[in-house]
């Protein structure tokens, strides 16, 4: 009948829609990295959000902006299913598995309003994603990729342990006094300062104390690494993908296979 879309034209136009998201995700035109761009920019701004939420949580205004952000997350979702090429692979992954948690409490912020502190694992969750370094590897600091990396994790474990902090310890306080206080504590606490002025009570206090301090110096240590090794390009090998060489190798170490490592654009 006329009028009506056969299933066979429905299915193409579908796939259509497919291929255009596979290209503005992967791609490297300059529509697509203008996309990717715009999305990486719009994720900084929801983990902005995030890191903030204790303090706008009494606002009249939160919750629409917390449902804003749910559809946001939901449309973005929904076209990373729709560009990928596995989708069943793709929903097993932890960064997926890590997002839907993320908008199951965007979508009941009442419920699950003690756990909205893990919402800011969403920094994490964009440090894994390509397409955040391979816009990085083409501007002029592409050397600093490991530290960069490294600095993300400190970061995203900083300010997950301050919810955390604030939620089960300090929240009675409320505000930014609060907030203020339970980051100071997680500074102090990770960098093993331990000035002692800001303690958690109880042995819950001493273990979450205990846990911190651990992690947090792994994360340091790391971070150390990043910063005072010799500094490696970034090329996958053909043979057994390794990734990570020396700037001047010829032959994969792990390997022995033939490089051809791209010389930088730097000189």
């Amino acid at each position: 009948m006329d009028g009506v879309d056969s299933p066979a034209e429905d299915v193409s136009r579908f796939e259509a829609v497919r291929n255009r998201l596979r290209q503005l995700y992967h791609g490297r035109s300059p529509a697509a990295l203008c996309f990717q761009a715009v999305t990486t920019v719009v994720d900084l701004l929801i983990i902005a959000f995030f890191i903030l939420t204790p303090l706008l949580r009494e606002k009249a205004a939160f919750l629409w902006i917390d449902y804003s952000i749910a559809v946001i997350m939901v449309a973005e979702i929904s076209a990373r299913l729709l560009a990928a090429t596995n989708m069943l692979r793709l929903l097993r992954q932890p960064t997926m598995l890590l997002d839907l948690f993320i908008l199951l409490t965007l979508l009941a912020p009442q419920w699950l309003e003690n756990f909205g502190f893990l919402r800011i694992l969403r920094l994490w969750s964009l440090s894994h994603k390509g397409i955040v370094w391979a816009q990085f590897r083409e501007t002029p600091f592409h050397e600093w990729e490991n530290v960069v990396r490294a600095l993300s994790n400190v970061v995203t474990f900083l300010f997950v342990v301050t919810g955390f902090v604030y939620t089960f310890f300090f929240q009675q306080r409320g505000g930014l006094e609060g907030y203020v206080e339970a980051l100071y504590f997680t500074v102090a606490t990770v960098t093993t300062t331990g000035f002692g002025d800001i303690t958690l009570p109880g042995i819950a206090g001493k273990l979450t104390s205990i846990v911190v301090m651990i992690v947090g110096i792994t994360l340091f240590v790391r971070l150390a690494q990043a910063l005072f090794r010799p500094n490696k390009v970034t090329f996958t090998c053909p043979e057994c993908a390794l990734q990570r060489h020396e700037p001047d190798a010829v032959y994969c170490k792990a390997c022995g296979h033939k490089l051809k490592i791209p010389d930088s654009d730097d000189g």
